[in-house]
């Protein structure tokens, strides 16, 4: 739903892509299910999502959570932040909230957190 990134490109819209397949989410390997993918286009440098794509058995259930957020005007981030119930394969939404949340860490807090669990181990 949404732009993907070729419709994107043709319109001079500068994104940035947040992919998760589901040979990554513990729930889709468990199912036995882990082809297909979760992919979020966002306006590049925001959490603005254009466009989503979901490939995956159970893609008619988790669509939706991705279009009432563009709908809503909230963000990738946003989504991140929603509680998604483990082991579920639309905790692969999460994920690539998680994946924009840490794009939006600068290099100085990068180094810091590192070294804080670093210490703690």
């Amino acid at each position: 739903m949404g732009l993907n990134s070729r419709e994107a490109s043709r319109q001079g819209i500068e994104y940035d892509l947040f992919v998760r397949e589901f040979a990554e989410v513990d729930r889709a390997i468990t199912d036995g299910e882990e082809e297909g993918m979760v992919s979020v286009l966002v306006a590049k440098g925001t959490d603005k999502i254009l466009g989503a794509t979901v490939v995956a058995r159970h893609a008619g259930e988790m669509i939706n959570e991705i279009t009432l957020a563009m709908v809503a005007g909230l963000g990738l981030g946003t989504l991140s932040q929603v509680i998604h119930p483990y082991p579920t394969q639309a905790e692969a939404i999460k994920q690539v909230g998680d994946a924009y949340n840490r794009t939006r860490l600068t290099p100085r807090t990068r180094r810091i957190l590192s070294r804080w669990f670093a210490w703690r181990r």
